[in-house]
């Protein structure tokens, strides 16, 4: 039952990361504007995506999910940080909130490793 859980875990932790970068793609210009008007480079969105997309596959695979899972952890907070920290504005409340969440998910995917049901256990 741990095995499948961990499973069902890491295929719903990348499903957020592997859409974000494939709509960063899709998005692409729209983007950079967003990214810019917080005062974040554009030119780090190739890096954003590569992230986003790549590690929610890594996630998805269960190869090198621990690292994987906590440099996705760190982005996230950052993200929280610099895109939703307008705590007047609720549902900016609402999203660094569930930035913390994905993030706590995580760093439990760290800790404990995507289980059974992955490519290797890095």
């Amino acid at each position: 039952m741990n095995a499948f859980a961990s499973l069902v875990g890491r295929i719903l932790l990348s499903i957020i990361f592997i859409m974000a970068g494939y709509g960063k793609i899709s998005g692409y210009d729209g983007t950079v504007g967003y990214m810019e008007q917080f005062g974040i480079p554009g030119a780090l969105l190739p890096a954003v995506i590569a992230l986003e997309l790549g590690g929610g596959l890594l996630i998805l695979a269960g190869f090198m999910s621990r690292w994987t899972a906590l440099a996705l952890a760190g982005f996230t907070l950052v993200a929280a940080g610099v895109f939703h920290s307008n705590f007047g504005d609720q549902m900016q409340t609402v999203m660094f909130m569930k930035n913390l969440a994905i993030a706590g998910g995580l760093v439990l995917l760290f800790a404990n490793g995507p289980g059974r049901y992955a490519i290797n256990d890095a």
